[in-house]
């Protein structure tokens, strides 16, 4: 029964039901609780005006409808569509958490800046097909009066991928996919490929393919500043801080077989701002995370797998964070301005960085290779000795399927997920702010429906297993 209760999917959304930051059944009346503190105040000290004790501009309201904890592009997309689609302006408010406010270690600014329709799953053409139409018309959507113009530095060169024997029919089946989901994609022979890409040596090459349209690269920074700029604009409030803790209530139930369940809803958040020994709690109604590489961390401390194995309470968000390394080189002699993003089937890719005969690259590691993510530190050794320069980032890997994880929780009903992309989440944050806001509002997917992306499959066993991962 309850396996089959989450098959059938999503219910009413808990913000289009209205619902408001409730405690105990009762929903609090903050502004006239602030007037209240006001006078009382004001009736102590001397002097008619009433002035603030303390500078407190730096800690989060007391109150939020919603909170998401991760201010990357996940984190600022769910923000971005939750005020766009909101039914009446300032109608919601949205708390977004970021303890990391230099953006040092984001997986955002990290990245190599891809975008590709390329994929083996549906779901995932979609949303990158989706996701380029918004960044390439990203003014239209993100525009601040007043303020100039984005300039992604979109490069519309392509992807274009290297397949052996062994994986050519793979190819031709995931090529047949994206056709059918409308991405230009064409397969080439190595003939064909030699032809049009004479520096690519095709030895142990037996079938390419190759991205005609709205596949290419683009600049992460500017991206992630655009929403930020814009959320703002649209009332979203900030705060550097770190979330340590839930408060939840609980509701025991059990199912028509008799498993016993508990639910929860988490009620505060607490948020240990930064350079503070302190922590704010934060009344909400929802909470978002979209916390990365760290969001199985949160999903910890929200009691998310903390039960007996085998069972949906002791089932775990699957994700943690894979480190991933990136190199520049200077090559005169390289292949020069037409070159795609090149991915061949050891796990190498590289494409051209600016116009300087500059290229940056990477290999994905095997399971044996994996580095420890317990720093940024880089392998110099592992790719390749001449390199200029190089860094590394963070996935947030989903060891499940290496696919993403969207909507709510089954039993922490109102903990929703935009996370565990394992290295495609910033080219489809547009696509999945926008499902993740669908859900909350409205209790079900309409632009793209990510049913196979929901929580749900972990403890069923239902693998989304996407194959094209770099």
């Amino acid at each position: 029964m309850l396996r089959r209760a989450l098959r059938l999917g999503l219910g009413p959304g808990l913000l289009g039901r209205g619902l408001g930051t409730h405690r105990e059944g009762s929903t609090l009346d903050w502004h006239g609780k602030v007037s209240e503190i006001k006078k009382k105040i004001q009736s102590v000290l001397p002097g008619g005006a009433w002035s603030p004790l303390c500078d407190t501009s730096h800690l989060p309201p007391e109150h939020s409808d919603v909170v998401i904890v991760g201010g990357g592009v996940l984190g600022l997309s769910v923000a971005y569509w939750l005020k766009r689609l909101e039914k009446r302006q300032g109608a919601i408010r949205v708390l977004v958490v970021e303890r990391d406010h230099t953006y040092s270690q984001a997986s955002t600014v990290l990245s190599v800046g891809g975008i590709r329709q390329q994929f083996s799953l549906p779901e995932n053409i979609q949303l990158s097909l989706f996701s380029v139409e918004f960044l390439r018309n990203i003014n239209e959507y993100l525009a601040v009066v007043d303020d100039p113009p984005l300039d992604l530095q979109f490069n519309p060169s392509g992807y274009l991928f290297l397949a052996s024997e062994e994986g050519a029919t793979i190819m031709e089946n995931n090529v047949k996919v994206q056709r059918q989901e409308g991405a230009k994609v064409c397969l080439m022979s190595p003939e064909q490929l030699q032809k049009k890409f004479p520096w690519i040596n095709t030895e142990g090459v037996a079938l390419a393919s190759y991205g005609l349209e709205n596949e290419g690269w683009f600049d992460p920074w500017c991206l992630l500043q655009g929403l930020r700029r814009k959320v703002q604009s649209m009332g979203v409030l900030f705060c550097h801080g770190e979330v340590t803790r839930f408060v939840s209530s609980s509701n025991h139930m059990e199912t028509a077989i008799g498993e016993k369940v508990t639910l929860k809803r988490i009620h505060e958040v607490h948020v240990k701002v930064d350079h503070s020994q302190e922590y704010q709690p934060v009344e909400c109604a929802i909470v978002v995370n979209a916390a990365g590489a760290w969001s199985g961390r949160i999903a910890e401390l929200a009691g998310i797998g903390k039960g007996l194995p085998g069972t949906l309470q002791g089932t775990k968000l699957p994700v943690e964070p894979r480190k991933r390394y990136v190199y520049l080189w200077h090559c005169p002699q390289g292949p020069g301005l037409e070159a795609p993003l090149v991915a061949d089937p050891s796990g190498a890719y590289f494409r051209r960085e600016g116009l300087g005969n500059n290229y940056l690259g990477g290999c994905s590691p095997t399971e044996e290779e994996e580095p420890d993510p317990g720093n940024l530190e880089v392998d110099h050794d592992f790719f390749q000795e001449k390199v200029r320069r190089a860094w590394a980032g963070y996935y947030d890997y989903n060891t499940f399927d290496q696919n993403g994880v969207v909507g709510p929780h089954p039993l922490v009903v109102n903990m929703y997920f935009a996370t565990g992309f394992s290295g495609h989440g910033l080219q489809q944050a547009p696509a999945v702010g926008r499902a993740v806001a669908e859900v909350m509002l409205e209790g079900h997917f309409q632009t793209i429906n990510l049913s196979p992306f929901l929580f749900n499959r972990f403890y069923l066993g239902e693998k989304a297993q996407e194959h094209c991962i770099i």
